[in-house]
């Protein structure tokens, strides 16, 4: 089973309500934002086709073409959204789960402003930095040897590939444990912490595995039953809309449930493995070995290391 307390995790996430809240206006804002555009972008489409003898695919195209440029605002937008909204809100879970106490005159959002400007600098290392952490899980999910360890449960041996996927999946909120680490750590240079952070989290690969793929399960669980949930006031939004475009109605759907996924599920499951983490490398030191082996397996984390040892002026680790 799971390490992780539910009731624990649910606490932590009452606690951080202001985070809760920018989340759910980013994300539910840019939900809006794609419904706005989508259909926007299906009336403008719907018009121009009435000079020919299939509207309907204007509208079709004109709805995409709205929905693609919300995207690409998105996609440019990510570094900005790792910044201050996603490390912020770990910036203040890492304090409430260390049962710290938040600075005296200074709200969640200020506090966790001023905790990630101080610990990563710009939008743009903290993203590099990310992007990096991202390609080094995965090997260090390969190096123990495949789910068939991670997971030994009846059936896995026949449906690796299924078991893999879903390994796959649950990796996603580990590089902000990392992110999470290096705060704990209060480093002064972020390429340092996540090195040992990293190294750590092979150390305690099964065990943080293990709980990532239980949140995992839970967190699309919980997205899918919002997804039929939201079928049908997205259908009717769809239908609303000029011209022939009620599928996007699946499309609208699965907007919103992304939105609650990332407002609410993620911090909830980064808020649950970050206790699991914190819990699991208590009283320990990276050791050399993972290291090295880290270090063979992965490019990524060889230039995470010389990175590391350049702040430091060449050594392996630095220490509080």
């Amino acid at each position: 089973m799971w390490d992780f307390s539910i009731s624990k995790t649910m606490g932590i996430m009452a606690k951080t309500m202001p985070f809760i809240l920018l989340r759910m206006a980013v994300y539910f804002g840019i939900t809006i934002a794609y419904i706005a555009a989508t259909g926007a972008g299906a009336g403008i489409g719907f018009g121009v086709g009435q000079i020919s003898e299939d509207p309907g695919s204007f509208t079709v195209w004109g709805g995409m073409i709205g929905f693609g440029i919300v995207s690409g605002i998105i996609y440019w937008l990510r570094e900005y959204i790792l910044y201050m909204v996603k490390a912020g809100h770990i910036a203040v879970m890492v304090k409430l789960i260390d049962q710290e106490p938040m600075p005296e005159g200074q709200s969640q959002v200020s506090y966790a402003q001023a905790e990630v400007k101080e610990r990563f600098g710009q939008a743009n290392v903290l993203f590099a930095l990310d992007q990096i952490i991202k390609g080094i899980i995965k090997v260090i999910t390969r190096l123990f040897g495949g789910v068939a360890f991670l997971l030994p449960i009846p059936g896995v041996s026949t449906n690796v590939g299924i078991f893999n996927s879903i390994v796959r999946m649950s990796l996603t909120y580990v590089d902000e444990i990392i992110l999470g680490y290096s705060m704990r750590r209060g480093a002064v240079n972020p390429w340092v912490s996540s090195r040992e952070g990293l190294v750590l989290y092979a150390q305690n690969g099964k065990r943080m595995i293990k709980n990532a793929v239980w949140l995992s399960v839970f967190v699309w669980i919980f997205s899918i039953l919002i997804y039929i949930i939201m079928l049908a006031p997205a259908g009717a939004l769809a239908f609303l809309m000029p011209g022939s475009v009620s599928g996007w109605g699946f499309v609208l759907a699965f907007v919103f449930a992304w939105a609650f996924k990332a407002a609410i599920m993620e911090p909830f499951a980064i808020a649950a493995l970050m206790s699991v983490y914190f819990d699991a490398i208590e009283g320990q030191q990276p050791n050399p070995e993972w290291d090295a082996k880290l270090a063979n397996a992965s490019d990524k984390f060889r230039e995470l290391a010389g990175k590391a040892s350049d702040a430091v002026g060449g050594t392996a680790f630095q220490r509080s």
